[in-house]
């Protein structure tokens, strides 16, 4: 029987990834061996002495109570602590900080507190699906701006800020971006900056990845721009950086307007994240940076053995300088099949499953996204099975067309 959706759920775009998702656990359920580098799920244990202080914390039945739904002090002084350290950019842990639980939450709390019904919010395409869920649930009028190798990222935004009305009020970003793994310089963000001076726009950074980079690349902080927290936050999350994806503990930071609507929401909402966590994630943002590095190492192996690897069997893709992806475009022979049924076909007929780019925007549906979850060896094999899919003859190719295109 068909469940009927509510109005609110019925504008949010279909989940492309469920097709995906069923034949790679109906595969399994076979009892075939499927390499999952889809989903972005680091698959690594949080570091020891973050683990032992949680356990340590937890121990104690004072930690048991409700907290506080904008994080506790110290951890939020450990935030503005760790900015200054990182990117010599102040914070005040009272106004201009707030913990959360996990990027996510934070960044669609905040557009729900700040976004009125109507509003015009710009988010490129593709992009992270929240990036884009989050205006939707929000009531806001989601305006994309095409996030690709051939256009220009700001010449589009500035024609788009022109012809649309209303006006747009917010642009959500991400850089080390997410599907892409589109990175950016400091000038770039003073673009941004001046950008939404000019416009009074309000600008939302996901920084999820500024940690995971790589050939000597640092991801910059939008905050480091002068006049940045006049018209912005950032967002930072301990998932990746410190293996603590299960955690949910993250933070925003800047704007004292914009925090301070998101700890309204919030303090209506929920008592914030366990308090053990909270005080893990202090320990985490405090202690040792050498932690974070062996981590971006392995996913550096990672990236080399399958990049590497596509390139042998003669599918050429551009290395990332940042994130845990590799944002692959389809080839040539494919690209008519769509990235969902190419995917669908790599589960078949590799045994491996990555995500199709359709699931982040329209402008994703020549890529798919592989997630550097898996070990070298397992990289391997998936290479292994993608060589028999590269190797299809065009009697083979045409045989596929016909079975999912019809």
């Amino acid at each position: 029987m068909a469940i009927e959706e509510f109005p609110r759920m019925k504008r949010l775009p279909p989940y492309v990834f469920v097709k995906v998702n069923a034949l790679k656990m109906e595969a399994r359920r076979r009892g075939e061996d499927i390499i999952d580098l889809g989903m972005g799920n680091p698959d690594m244990p949080t570091p020891p002495h973050i683990v032992a202080k949680l356990m340590e914390a937890a121990g104690k039945g004072t930690n048991h109570r409700y907290s506080a739904s904008k994080g506790i002090t110290k951890l939020r002084v450990a935030i503005a602590d760790w900015y200054k350290r990182r990117f010599d950019v102040d914070i005040d842990p009272e106004t201009e900080a707030i913990a959360t639980i996990g990027a996510k939450e934070g960044l669609s709390h905040l557009v729900l507190a700040s976004v009125e019904p109507g509003d015009v919010v710009l988010v490129p395409n593709p992009t992270y699906p929240i990036h884009a869920a989050s205006v939707v649930i929000a009531g806001g009028q989601l305006v994309s701006i095409p996030l690709t190798h051939d256009r220009d990222f700001f010449e589009d935004l500035d024609n788009i800020t022109n012809l649309i009305l209303p006006r747009p009020t917010m642009l959500i970003i991400s850089f080390p971006h997410n599907p892409t793994t589109t990175c950016v310089d400091l000038d770039f963000f003073r673009r941004i900056v001046d950008y939404a001076h000019k416009y009074k726009v309000w600008i939302i950074h996901d920084f999820a990845y500024a940690d995971l980079v790589f050939d000597d690349y640092v991801a910059p902080s939008f905050l480091q721009v002068p006049g940045a927290k006049e018209v912005g936050v950032e967002l930072f999350s301990l998932s990746k950086s410190y293996n603590m994806p299960g955690w949910r503990m993250g933070f925003v930071v800047g704007n004292q307007r914009l925090v301070h609507a998101l700890t309204r929401i919030k303090s209506y909402l929920d008592y914030g994240v366990f308090q053990p966590i909270q005080i893990a994630g202090i320990i985490a943002l405090n202690g040792p940076y050498d932690c974070v590095q062996e981590i971006v190492g392995v996913y550096k192996e990672r990236r080399d053995a399958l990049c590497r690897g596509l390139h042998n069997i003669g599918w050429r893709v551009e290395p990332p300088k940042g994130t845990m992806f590799v944002w692959a475009r389809i080839p040539r022979k494919f690209r008519h099949l769509g990235s969902i049924n190419y995917s669908m076909m790599l589960i078949n007929k590799a045994k491996v499953a990555v995500s199709p780019g359709v699931g982040f925007g329209e402008f994703g549906d020549e890529y798919v996204r592989f997630a550097l979850v898996e070990n070298v060896h397992r990289t391997n094999q998936a290479i292994r099975g993608l060589r028999k899919v590269m190797r299809m003859t065009p009697e083979e190719i045409e045989q596929v067309t016909k079975e999912y295109l019809g």
